[in-house]
Formats: structure tokens, sequence, C-alpha cells
């Protein structure tokens, strides 16, 4: 952890009580702020009040009152999913009050070896991936935080200059870190994502940029390569550029040529090798690979974590094999863009269950990925309709159920030997579960009392 003095003495206000959050406000103590914390919401938890009026700090909850905005705070550290047109941050906009996130304060006390990555898919698998391939050479720590449900500033205080520390960082982070300054930045891919929050896709691709943004011609960008739009964008960084090309447009970093995946004309292994199955996370792999080769990994080490990592929970993960039947969890696809490539990751017949909440938008492109791909689909939550008329446009058919859990008994109904089993949703969650992240814990215990197996 690196020592610095700027918020001795300042009124800080933290806003957001999620793990990012309060472990700011205790940073924030340790660093000298005077510390006032406010939620929205009140907490179930009295622990989390306690520990935070236990450690000196002012604790107000249950709203965000506009009067905060005249108490002369010198900075506010917002949770990145606090809108900026929430009535208080707007406030705090209009007098020019710093706002920063808790990914800013991380970096202002990291004082190792900085790797990040972001991008609309992708994101956490690389982090991980590449996590993983530098830890097998290095003498050092290497570990990973931030938009991956670990705090970036709690990792950094525990890290010291020779140490290296994996970020994934979102596109509301990115927003409130305007020093960041990775070593290596990785850019997955950039699609149409958050344009409720960002309001235009200008934005959201200037927020991604707000990784690159002080880096140097002696950092480095690795950038995938497979658009057009994104090797225009990479020609907005200042950092020397490294891509990455699951379509062999380019051999300057990493890509894939016969089915063998190679770094600057070495060849590191053949694609079939990788566990983890579809073309993203081919493409996940040759971002991590270029990351972990900027940063000495042996290509054997690159092997071993490619050809027995088996995924991160919820994205694209393999749950279990029961009566010849392959179980996959993808609740984390929560767009169109991802079920699309998941499917593609399928060479055996897929019963697919698709729906959630629906954002006002239809699925007729999804239509080729349900000819080619799907025998089967059953649907739910608010959209359920529009996914069925995709269904039918395809020629599967379509049958409707209550929910991502319901949906299990009745894909397996439907099922035959060879099948695979996919829930890989194109829609958020949020009619039906408070997250991706249980509405795919539920999936897997569905599994687990329809098989009378646990996850594998």
């Amino acid at each position: 952890m690196k020592k610095i003095d700027e918020y001795q003495g300042k009124k800080v206000l933290v806003m957001g009580f999620g793990i990012s959050g309060i472990n700011a406000a205790h940073l924030l103590v340790k660093l000298g702020a005077n510390v006032t914390a406010n939620d929205k919401a009140t907490p179930k938890n009295n622990d989390i009040v306690d520990d935070l009026k236990a450690d000196g700090i002012k604790v107000i909850t249950g709203d965000n009152p506009i009067s905060l905005a005249n108490e002369g705070f010198d900075v506010v550290v917002k949770n990145p999913g606090i809108p900026y047109d929430n009535p208080l941050v707007a406030a705090f906009v209009k007098q020019g009050t710093p706002i920063i996130t808790e990914a800013e304060l991380g970096w202002q006390i990291f004082d190792g070896h900085l790797v990040s990555v972001t991008g609309s898919n992708g994101k956490t698998t690389t982090t991980t991936l590449t996590q993983l391939m530098i830890a097998e050479n290095a003498k050092y720590q290497v570990k990973y935080a931030g938009n991956i449900g670990i705090s970036f500033s709690k990792i950094a205080e525990d890290l010291g200059p020779d140490d290296t520390l994996v970020t994934e960082l979102s596109s509301f982070q990115l927003l409130g870190a305007p020093t960041i300054h990775p070593h290596i930045a990785i850019i997955t891919n950039i699609f149409s994502n958050h344009l409720d929050y960002h309001k235009t896709r200008e934005n959201y691709i200037n927020a991604k940029l707000n990784i690159t943004r002080n880096q140097t011609k002696d950092d480095f960008l690795v950038i995938n390569w497979d658009r057009d739009e994104w090797q225009k964008i990479a020609q907005r960084s200042q950092a020397t550029i490294v891509p990455f090309s699951r379509l062999n447009k380019s051999h300057e970093g990493s890509y894939v040529e016969d089915g063998m995946i190679y770094w600057r004309g070495q060849e590191v292994m053949p694609t079939k090798d990788i566990r983890l199955i579809g073309p993203q996370n081919v493409e996940n792999a040759l971002a991590a690979i270029a990351a972990a080769k900027l940063s000495g990994v042996t290509n054997d080490a690159i092997k071993k974590v490619l050809t027995t990592f088996s995924g991160v929970r919820h994205r694209l993960q393999y749950v279990m094999e029961y009566q010849e039947r392959l179980f996959y969890n993808d609740s984390k696809s929560t767009d169109i863009e991802a079920t699309e490539v998941a499917l593609q990751g399928f060479d055996r017949p897929v019963v697919l269950l698709a729906g959630g909440l629906d954002r006002g938008y239809t699925f007729e492109r999804l239509v080729p990925y349900f000819k080619k791909h799907v025998k089967a689909m059953i649907v739910f939550g608010e959209c359920k309709d529009k996914m069925k008329d995709a269904g039918n446009q395809a020629g599967v058919p379509v049958i409707e159920s209550e929910n991502a859990i319901t949906a299990v008994p009745e894909a397996w109904k439907l099922s035959e030997p060879g099948d695979v089993i996919l829930l890989s949703p194109a829609n958020a969650s949020w009619d039906q579960f408070p997250s991706f992240e249980v509405r795919g814990d539920e999936f897997i215990e569905a599994v687990e009392k329809l098989t009378g197996k646990k996850e594998q």
C-alpha cells in the first residue's frame, strides 16, 4: 500500500453500502479523512452500520438527502451503480465537487504492477485467466479484484511494489477513475450496453476508454482487432497497441491461424485444447495470453491454465453431465450478443432456457442461431412472448414456463441423450431475481434436484 496524505483532514462522503463502499469508508478513515457514509436503503444487517460507526464514521441511511450537498464535502466516493442524474449526485456535479469511484481510491494507494480489463463481454473470464497465467510464473503475489466482486482498494492495501493486481473495471467504475493508469490495459470488445445509464454509445465508449486515458507509449493496450470499429477506437490511445484476433486479422499480438494460437509468430497451443468452450472464450484466452506474454509468462504456464480452467461461475459454466445430457449455466448472458456467442460454442443440439426483463427490444437477431443450434426452447419472464416469437420464426418448438427454475424439468422432458441443456437468458434477471448470480445459483440447485447430483 502506498502512503498518501491527500485525504488527511478532508471531508469525504461515501455513497452506497456495497462491498466497495464499505471498504472505501474504512480505508478513508485510515487515510485521515472525516467520513460520512450514506445509503438510500436501510441495511437489513445492522452489523454494517455498527461497524461503520465504531470506526468514527457518520452514517445516514434511508435516503440520499439533498442537504448533504451543502455540508462542504471535499470529495464524494460514489457507488458505480448510482447514476449521475441522481439528485444528490447531480447537485455535487453542479457545484464542482470531485466525484470518484472506489476503483480510483484503490489506484491511488496501489504501489505495484497494474493490469486492468474492461469490455462489454468477457471481462471476468479474461481477468481470471490473466491472473492465473501471471501467477504461474510469478515470484511475488498476483491477485485479482474490482468488478469481479472483490474490492480493489481492499486488495491494494495488502500489496507491495513487486506485486501484481489484475482488475476488472466496468464502464461505471471507469467514469469515476480519472487518474487510473494500468501498465497493461485490455479491452475485450465494445457492444451497446448500459445505454440507459450512459445515454449514448459514444458516452459508453468514452467511459471504457478511461482505462487507457493516462497510458503512454511505454504502456500497452491489448484490444480486440476483429472489428473495424475497435481498430479505430484503438487509435484514440497513446499506448503501444497489442492486437488480439480470433479471425486472423493481425499477427502483431496473439491470434488464431488454422486452429493454432500464436503469439507474434510463435506457436502457443491448439485452440481445441482450451477447456472453455465457444469462440468468445478463444477471444478471452487470446486477450489473456497477450497480457501474460507481455508480463513474461511462459507458454507452458499458459497451456497449463487454458487446459485446466473450467470457467467462471455463471459464465457458460459447465455444471454437470447426467444421462448423457450436459448442463451449462450461462446466467451472465444478459444481452443478445452474449447468447449469440454461447450458442456458437456448441456442436450438439441445445435445449435453450431464455427470457427475463423486458427492455423493449425484440430477438430477431437470434433467429439464425436458433435455427442452427437450438432443438427446443423454454421461455419465461417479462419478455417471454418476444422470445417465443423469435423461436417461432426459427421453426423451433417453444413452451412457456414461469421462470428459469421451473424451466429445468421442462427442458429435461424435451431433451435426449447427447443434448445440451443451456441457461443463456439473453436478458437481465431483475423481473424475477435480484441478480444474474441468484438466477444462476437457483438454476444449478434445480439441476441438482432433478438429477440427484452435485455440480461438478
